[in-house]
């Protein structure tokens, strides 16, 4: 059974920090693979700070063209929004029987997991990958027989200062895949 990571984000824009993470987690944890699952709308956001849905789409499709074992999925394009984890869990594992699912999430989502819709039902049937962010510890929930707490390196990037240095018309070269800077240049994004 291919066993595969879902990472969870609104990647507003994606960036480094996300495939480094992603890279990570797909080639030293023993999973096969990790899907990018882009949030059309992530409850806990405020809509006004995102860029269309589409676009952030298209620019993860652009960011890992050329990458092995990372693949994107719309699955939430297709679900009730606001999105909740759960639910796009009941579908992928109706969707893909065959395949084991493991999450992965910061240290930041794990403090904050309790608050999730059906949180006990996701420890409870799921292995949750954890990587380290800048801050945090991982809460109480750290010792969770689900919870691996994993050696990714530590990323202190972050797509809000990213919209904030290219509304300031700030230099995003090697923060960002280049593709993905033309892609925000050529659609006007985040200024």
């Amino acid at each position: 059974m291919r066993k595969i990571g879902l990472f969870f984000g609104s990647f507003n824009p994606v960036h480094i920090g996300h495939l480094i993470i992603a890279n990570y987690m797909a080639n030293f944890t023993g999973l096969d693979e990790v899907w990018f699952v882009v949030s059309p709308q992530n409850p806990f956001k405020k809509k006004s700070t995102l860029a269309d849905p589409y676009d952030r789409l298209e620019m993860l499709n652009l960011a890992l063209e050329d990458a092995e074992h990372l693949r994107v999925t719309a699955i939430e394009f297709h679900l009730p929004v606001p999105s909740y984890t759960i639910d796009t869990l009941t579908h992928l594992k109706e969707k893909y029987p065959n395949r084991e699912f493991v999450l992965l999430m910061g240290e930041d989502s794990l403090a904050s997991l309790e608050k999730w819709k059906n949180a006990e039902i996701i420890l409870r049937d799921y292995q949750i990958y954890v990587y380290p962010r800048p801050g945090y510890d991982g809460g109480k929930l750290k010792d969770h027989p689900s919870i691996t707490i994993t050696d990714t390196p530590l990323m202190e990037l972050s797509s809000t200062f990213l919209r904030k240095a290219i509304k300031e018309n700030k230099n995003v070269q090697f923060f960002v895949p280049q593709k993905v800077i033309e892609f925000i240049d050529k659609k006007g994004l985040y200024s």
